[in-house]
């Protein structure tokens, strides 16, 4: 089965591991730090705080912001459901504001605006597919409602915005470093935060709220092995292992970059003809980091088309059922058609294979199979 999404792991990579076995600390330690610094290098220079996945990353920015019981978060409905469920776990309430309907379905940001509310806390941005957000007239909705805008860029890393590298247009920005991801740790993430207050709040937050010695303890004269325990957290720490992964990945990630671009441009070429198959738009002020490569099937055939694909030995997926439609949300009262563009979206999405060793033939079989079932 020729995969949708796939993680490119060299001699290199398997070394970086191994040397970081050979280390004196296994996590918490030199490698961590470098990892997080390295890091900072490829999103702008805002400083990262490394954290055990995606969805830790978002769990992690939601408690640095302070996001408690009776806000409310403001995100998209087209997104891994993550997004919206490590609200929930604060305690918050989830309001869902529509996509764009112009090929690169990120939040609307008249939705939003639209949706926000004295109890507004954080509004929570999908970079979808890589394709940034409109974070200018987002971050003037966030600043009119005083809450903090995070992203969810999962997709995005590498990508930018009006010339702005994504890491440095959000409050706090969360990334992931899955396997089919645009570097991977195996699992593993990032928080990049530039304010320091908020910074603070997530390392604690990472390391289950613990202050230790040389913090600001409340308790100060204990002795030299006293951690005191100031607020709620978790065990979010990424292991130096995995960081050893992640540095010889960074290495390699301009490659990674331009590989995924490459494969969406000749997408683009061979795809362009074949009818009932509508393709993935770019803004003209964002570079996009195709984490995937989103076509969309009218007429109704997307089922047989994923049906078809996947017997002939071709991976594709669809990403992503509207987040209200799950069960755990469908059962605290959210009910379909509270999004119609989304809805169309999902109705017809199809994400077809794309990573970077992904080979000129291989690309090659997906065209023909499509083009054999909508030719």
């Amino acid at each position: 089965m020729l995969p949708y999404g796939r993680q490119s792991i060299t001699s290199d990579d398997i070394a970086a591991v191994v040397e970081a076995m050979r280390g004196d600390r296994l996590t918490s330690g030199p490698q961590v730090v470098a990892f997080e610094k390295e890091l900072a290098e490829h999103v702008g220079g805002t400083p990262c705080v490394a954290v055990s996945s995606g969805t830790a990353a978002l769990h992690t920015a939601y408690a640095a912001a302070g996001l408690s019981a009776g806000d409310e978060v403001i995100t998209s409905p087209i997104t891994f459901a993550a997004t919206a469920t490590t609200a929930v776990l604060r305690g918050a309430t989830v309001v869902f504001a529509d996509v764009r309907d112009d090929g690169a379905p990120t939040i609307d940001p008249d939705a939003v605006r639209s949706a926000v509310t004295p109890k507004t806390r954080v509004i929570s941005v999908v970079d979808y597919a890589g394709h940034p957000a409109e974070y200018e007239p987002l971050r003037a909705v966030a600043a009119d409602a005083g809450a903090a805008l995070v992203a969810d860029a999962a997709h995005s890393f590498g990508a930018t915005y009006r010339g702005a590298q994504v890491g440095t247009l959000a409050d706090l920005t969360a990334f992931s470093f899955f396997p089919n991801g645009p570097i991977t740790t195996g699992e593993g993430g990032a928080l990049a935060v530039a304010d320091p207050a908020l910074r603070r709040r997530a390392r604690y937050f990472r390391d289950l709220g613990q202050v230790g010695e040389g913090g600001d303890q409340r308790q100060p004269n204990e002795g030299g092995w006293h951690q005191e325990v100031q607020e709620l957290g978790l065990n979010y720490r990424l292991s130096d292992i995995l960081c050893g992964l992640g540095r010889s990945q960074l290495r390699r990630v301009a490659f990674f970059t331009a590989r995924r671009a490459a494969i969406a441009r000749r997408y683009a070429e061979l795809l362009v003809d074949i009818p009932g198959l509508g393709l993935p738009t770019v803004r003209d002020d964002v570079t996009h980091a195709w984490h995937l490569y989103p076509v969309r099937v009218s007429d109704g055939r997307r089922r047989e088309v994923y049906d078809r694909m996947t017997a002939a030995g071709i991976g594709v997926a669809v990403h992503y059922l509207p987040v209200y439609r799950h069960p755990v949300f469908a059962e605290r009262g959210y009910r379909r058609g509270m999004c119609p563009r989304a809805e169309a979206f999902y109705a017809d999405q199809l994400s077809l294979p794309i990573f970077p060793d992904l080979t000129d033939a291989e690309q090659d079989k997906v065209v023909a199979e499509l083009r054999q079932i909508l030719g």
